[in-house]
Parts: C-alpha cells; structure tokens; sequence
C-alpha cells in the first residue's frame, strides 16, 4: 500500500476542496493516484449530491448581469440556508453563471450543459461539485435573459446585496432613450428600486393577461351581486375595482414608490420634458428569491417525534 503523506492529502484538499478524512480516505482507496482519488471523491459528492436533492432550497442569491451588446441576465440559485449565501464559492458560483447566460442562452437546460469556463466541467457538474464541497442541496432553479438587437440601455437594482449584483431580489429594466446621459439610468435605476418594492406583473394595461382580467372580474361581479344592488351599479363598481386592480399590478398605472402619491407614466413625462428626450421603458424583469416555493411547516412536538422514529 501506498504511503499517503500529509502534503499529498493537502494537495487533494486544495485541489478539491473536501474534507482532510475524506481526502485521506480517497488516497487511501486509489492508492495514492490523486487524479483517481478526484474522481472518488467526485463520485461520492454525486451520491451525496442525489441524497441531499430531497432537501427544500429555499434561500440563496439572485445574480443579475448587464452584459454587452445589449444583454442582460438574472439568475436565482437557491441553496437551504441563508448561512450559505455568504459562501465565496457559492457566491463566485452564482455571479459567474450569471455572466455564462448571458452568452446565447435562454433555457435552464443549456445553461446546465455549457462549458463552467476553462474547467471542462459543465456548469450542471460544477453544482454537483459544490453540492458535495458545502453539503447542502443546491439548486439552479430560474434564468431570465434580455436581449434587444436595437439601441436599448439596461438599469439594475439588487436589494439585500450581498455582494456586487448578488442579493435576495434583482431588478433588471430595459429602456430607451435618445439623450445618453447619467440622469437617464438614474432613473432606470429608480425604476427598478420601485420595481423590487411594488412588484407589477405587467408594463401596460394593453400587456396584462386577459384571462387574469375576466377572472378578477367574474370574482368582483360575484362579490358586488351580494350587495343587493341594480345592475348598473354593479357593473359600475366592477369597473372601478378593475382600475383600482391595474393601478396595482400594471406598472406604468402605479403610483411612484418615491413619493407615494404620482402615477409612474407621469414621472416620466415630467422626465421627457425637464430633459427634452424620449424615455421608453421596453420590459422589465425581476426575481424575488425563493417565492413560490412552499417550505413544509412542522411544530416543535412533530419535529422531536420524527427524530424519535428515525
């Protein structure tokens, strides 16, 4: 049997990032070849990897990325505590495959199959590595890319940053304008405080799902019926509701988070018209880290009687 030096172990350790009895034991099952003892060490993370998988990640980073050539990207990689966000490794994971999307890649899946830089690793096999170096379940769940073939310029706000472009919410918003200047992605950036903080579903009435619309509907016709009043009104109520209802979730009929009181479409034209230009917001994109995923609620008693059977 081969002899496993302690600098031998350090050298796996470095290069893999694994526990030192882990490393130990690699060397030890390969017999002290340390490009087998990498690829032991990374079929064990694979097993840990599938077990871990089972695991609710709900917390992590959103990384946003405004690229050149009119691109722009926002990923959200969710890991199972919060204590991992704070990870360089996790951070370094996050920020970087936020700058590979924005290379022609507008699936989850092509993302997962591109090549994690010079590694020879795609970037689905430098998660499962990460999986097995932190020992939480990681996973690479939303991607969202921008990409305008005219002139378009991009604004961006992350709240709870974390680090550069890395926080618990990102905001990217696409806009046009014909005067370049600083005061335009200030308020680019603006937008896209005001966009984290009232979260609209659409740009413009005219853009809203129109199945959201007669289901709102039908729900307040429903409640002002109740009333007991003629129809007329009733129908009169339902449209007042509607418009109250897009003031809610259309971001243009929102009113400016800034000063509580001013619709959005006004800022802007009071914008156009202090700097004699044309401001068009073209789309706009954000992720909420974590929303929509349902964390499974147990009491106290519930947790201490399934570790009892276990």
């Amino acid at each position: 049997m081969a002899e496993i030096s302690a600098s031998l172990v350090k050298q796996l350790r470095e290069q893999t990032g694994a526990g030192m009895m882990d490393c130990k034991r690699a060397l030890t099952e390969t017999e002290g070849n340390i490009d087998d003892a990498v690829d032991w060490l990374r079929k064990k993370g694979i097993s840990g990897a599938v077990k871990k998988s089972t695991r609710i990640a709900a917390d992590g980073l959103v990384g946003v990325t405004i690229g050149a050539n009119n691109t722009a990207s926002l990923v959200e990689v969710n890991s199972e505590t919060d204590f991992v966000s704070r990870n360089d490794d996790f951070q370094n994971f996050v920020s970087r495959i936020s700058k590979i999307a924005l290379d022609n890649i507008s699936t989850l899946e092509d993302l997962k199959k591109f090549q994690y830089d010079d590694s020879k690793k795609t970037v689905e096999e430098k998660l499962t590595e990460l999986v097995g170096k932190i020992g939480e379940n990681i996973v690479l769940r939303r991607l969202e890319t921008m990409k305008f073939k005219d002139n378009t310029f991009f604004s961006s706000y992350v709240h709870g940053q974390v680090k550069s472009n890395l926080g618990k919410i990102g905001v990217i918003i696409a806009f046009k304008c014909d005067k370049d200047c600083k005061e335009a992605f200030q308020l680019g950036k603006q937008i896209a405080m005001h966009v984290a903080a009232s979260k609209p579903i659409a740009l413009s009435i005219e853009s809203v799902d129109k199945n959201l619309i007669e289901r709102e509907k039908e729900i307040l016709f429903d409640q002002a019926k109740s009333s007991g009043k003629p129809e007329k009104i009733i129908n009169q109520m339902v449209t007042g509701r509607i418009s109250k209802f897009y003031n809610e979730i259309v971001l243009m009929e929102q009113t400016w988070v800034m000063d509580g009181e001013t619709k959005l479409s006004k800022i802007i034209k009071n914008f156009e018209n202090d700097m004699k230009c044309n401001f068009i917001i073209k789309d706009f994109k954000y992720f909420v880290l974590g929303e929509g995923i349902e964390l499974e609620k147990k009491d106290f008693v519930s947790e201490v009687a399934e570790q009892v059977k276990k």
